[in-house]
């Protein structure tokens, strides 16, 4: 993004000048984090070395994850219907949003950036060859390949539809994140929810994708 981009919308929201140049990017990130949504596509290989793609979309306030879409021929006009049925969705529910960052893929078009321009969103792209400025999304793409993709046989569309919804649900649900304000909660926790026992009897282990994953609750 061009600082003269980044200074407009730290005045805008009367955000002070950071004391480092290299911090601007950061100071935005840290004051709009609850504000902000991050997309992207995640790309995974199936036993035939077919290729797919997930669009996803992450909020960096809460890491809450939403997938809109999976298909295996990516285009400018799918990621369009991905937006528009994004964006009815968070228009809906009365969204809070003011910014959504993505980076500069073929696939963003500016009729993807009109959708979310519609309901009072603004799309911030990243610089060039800056993929550290949506590191959010990079991050939610790794940990869904090292903790779910990377370890399962997946064979076509709906078994990835199938893996990825239950990998999203134990995401906000029932893993713990360690983002500042969750302090180990999960994306949907009750803020007040109270921690785990620390007897072992008292801890309920919920198997996710057969045993791949855990989710650990109070036993009732």
């Amino acid at each position: 993004m061009a600082a003269s981009t980044i200074r407009r919308i730290l005045r805008a929201r009367r955000i002070p000048p950071p004391g480092r140049r290299d911090d601007t990017w950061r100071t935005f990130l840290r004051a709009q984090a609850g504000s902000l949504l991050a997309a992207d596509f995640s790309h995974v290989d199936t036993v035939t070395l077919k290729g797919l793609y997930a669009a996803f979309v992450i909020e960096p306030g809460t890491r809450r994850v939403r997938l809109p879409g999976i298909t295996a021929h990516p285009t400018g006009a799918w990621a369009v219907q991905v937006a528009r049925e994004l964006a009815a969705d968070l228009d809906d529910a009365g969204h809070r949003f003011a910014y959504l960052i993505r980076d500069r893929d073929a696939k963003f078009t500016a009729a993807f950036d009109a959708v979310f321009a519609s309901i009072g969103i603004e799309v911030v792209p990243t610089a060039p060859q800056a993929p550290r400025m949506n590191a959010f999304a990079e991050r939610w793409t790794a940990s869904v390949r090292r903790e779910c993709t990377d370890r399962l046989l997946i064979n076509g569309e709906h078994r990835l539809r199938t893996i990825l919804d239950a990998y999203v649900e134990h995401y906000n649900t029932g893993r713990s994140h360690q983002a500042d304000g969750l302090a180990m909660r999960a994306p949907d926790d009750d803020p007040n929810v109270l921690a785990l026992p620390t007897r072992p009897d008292q801890i309920h282990r919920r198997p996710v994708l057969g045993g791949l994953l855990n989710e650990y609750q109070s036993a009732a």
